[in-house]
C-alpha cells in the first residue's frame, strides 16, 4: 500500500528496520520536498515487495552498467514521470537511497544517484568505486552523495 511522504511531519513509517531509520526518513522527506517545490509532484512510496518492478529496473541498471549488486534489503520504492523524466527511487535498510533519472527523450540526461543517510557507513559494494560529496539538509542532516552516468538503453 503506497503512502505520501510528509516532509513537514517526518515519519519513519516503512523504514523502522533500518539502524538509521530517522536519518533515512529525513532523506526520504528531503526528496519529497524537492519534488513538491520544483515540480508540484506528490512523492509517494510503497513497500519494496509491492514495487518489485521498480526495484528490478534499478537493480538491472546497476548490474548492467557497473556490475553492482546492493547487499542491503530494499525497504521502499517509487517510480514516476515528471518534466519528461522517468524517476525511480529505492530506499534500503542500510540507509542508502538510490535514484535513477532517465530522461525519456534520447538526447537527455540519464544517471544513477547514490545518497547515504547520516550515520551510515559507505556500503562495501560502493566504497572503492565512488567518492561521496557532502551536503547539508534541514530534514536529513548531512547527506553524502555520488552518481554515475547511464550509457546504455534501459
Amino acid at each position: 500500500m503506497s503512502h505520501v511522504v510528509d516532509f513537514v511531519e517526518v515519519s519513519t513509517a516503512g523504514l523502522e528496520s533500518s539502524p538509521v531509520a530517522a536519518a533515512l526518513a529525513g532523506l526520504r522527506a528531503n526528496e519529497a520536498r524537492y519534488y513538491k517545490n520544483k515540480y508540484d509532484h506528490v512523492f509517494t512510496v510503497e513497500p519494496a515487495d509491492e514495487a518489485a518492478e521498480t526495484v528490478e529496473w534499478v537493480h538491472g541498471i546497476l548490474a548492467e552498467e557497473r556490475d553492482i549488486v546492493i547487499a542491503s534489503p530494499a525497504l521502499e520504492a517509487t517510480a514516476f514521470e515528471v518534466a519528461g523524466m522517468r524517476m525511480a527511487y529505492v530506499f534500503y535498510e542500510s540507509g542508502l537511497a538510490i535514484n535513477v533519472l532517465y530522461t525519456i527523450e534520447d538526447t537527455g540526461k540519464r544517471a544513477v544517484g547514490f545518497k547515504l543517510s547520516d550515520g551510515m557507513e559507505v556500503p562495501e559494494e560502493l566504497a572503492s568505486r565512488f567518492k561521496f560529496a557532502r551536503q547539508k539538509s534541514k530534514l536529513a542532516g548531512t547527506i553524502r552523495g555520488s552518481y554515475f552516468t547511464i550509457k546504455r538503453e534501459h
